[in-house]
């Protein structure tokens, strides 16, 4: 019988070997040998593959997709090992790439869905979930990039986060006082839970361990209801990564409100958000309703001045 676990791990150390990160695919395949046992099966099937990619019932087509995608990848290395191995085709669980037009969560928004995750026990978590909140609205970092982050990655000389494991390679995220102080307070909680650390991780569970996205999106329902939270018009229920939209789209808003050159500042944005390409950034500007009533307002000022 093939020795799934140990598989998993020289699968993991062949991959990064050759450069991949494999962040997501560290913390979820576990999990996924995990559901293998609990069902008491010897080999990776596709039907259980299946189940357990879209067992976070909160989360979404595009997750679920992911997920099996993860599993996928495994399963044609585990093949070669264990030829009872059933690799998921990749057509199963379709999600077209659509993009949706963002949650904006305005600045009360923010302050109540903190205030949830205060609620949260045990006071760890509660502090976790805050400081994760808090970090995602003031850097429009992805929710992955957060996770992945560990203590060091904070230059306290310079307010910045240097943010390693990116879809784009490595940048520098500024940060202000009020936040390094933020995560000074929430690096003070951890020590005293762990005087010793489990995990050079930035966010922590309260076993010490690194945090991952499945226990995000399986919290943060819970958080967007406590909160008094609902999606508005044809907008979808707010989502973590909304958070990053609200901060890019308020960066925006500042700027048209300040009247500045906005197609100058964009690369700017392009850079601290990790974009490889402008235009990734400028579908802001069509995506936020936030922003038409005050470039129609800029628009009108402009009519007024002309003779």
């Amino acid at each position: 019988m093939t020795n799934i676990p140990a598989a998993v791990d020289s699968y993991l150390a062949m991959r990064r070997g050759l450069g991949f990160k494999l962040v997501d695919a560290g913390s979820l395949l576990p999990g996924f040998v995990g559901y293998l046992h609990e069902n008491g099966a010897e080999h990776v099937s596709t039907e259980l593959a299946v189940a357990w990619a879209i067992q976070p019932v909160n989360a979404g087509p595009i997750w679920w997709r992911q997920r099996l995608s993860i599993v996928r990848g495994f399963a044609e290395y585990l093949r070669d090992i264990d030829p009872d191995t059933e690799v998921p085709p990749r057509d199963l669980l379709p999600a077209r790439q659509q993009r949706i037009a963002p949650y904006f969560y305005s600045a009360a928004d923010i302050e109540a869905l903190m205030a949830a995750c205060r609620l949260l026990n045990p006071p760890l978590r509660a502090a976790t979930y805050e400081t994760i909140v808090g970090l995602l609205s003031v850097t429009g970092l992805r929710l992955g990039e957060a996770l992945a982050l560990n203590r060091d990655d904070v230059d306290k000389k310079h307010l910045q986060l240097v943010v390693r494991q990116a879809k784009s390679g490595g940048r520098k995220v500024p940060l202000d006082d009020t936040t390094l102080r933020a995560l000074q307070q929430y690096f003070e909680c951890v020590d005293r839970h762990f005087p010793v650390p489990v995990s050079p991780s930035m966010f922590v569970s309260i076993r010490g361990t690194r945090m991952n996205k499945d226990s995000i999106h399986a919290t943060f329902p819970n958080l967007i209801d406590k909160a008094g939270l609902k999606g508005r018009g044809q907008r979808p229920r707010p989502r973590p990564h909304d958070l990053r939209h609200s901060y890019a789209i308020r960066q925006l808003i500042d700027w048209h409100q300040q009247h500045a050159d906005v197609d100058a500042r964009i690369p700017l944005l392009s850079a601290v958000l990790g974009h490889t390409d402008p235009a990734s950034t400028y579908w802001y500007l069509q995506a936020a309703p936030e922003l038409f009533a005050i470039v129609g307002m800029r628009l009108e000022e402009f009519l007024g001045e002309l003779p």
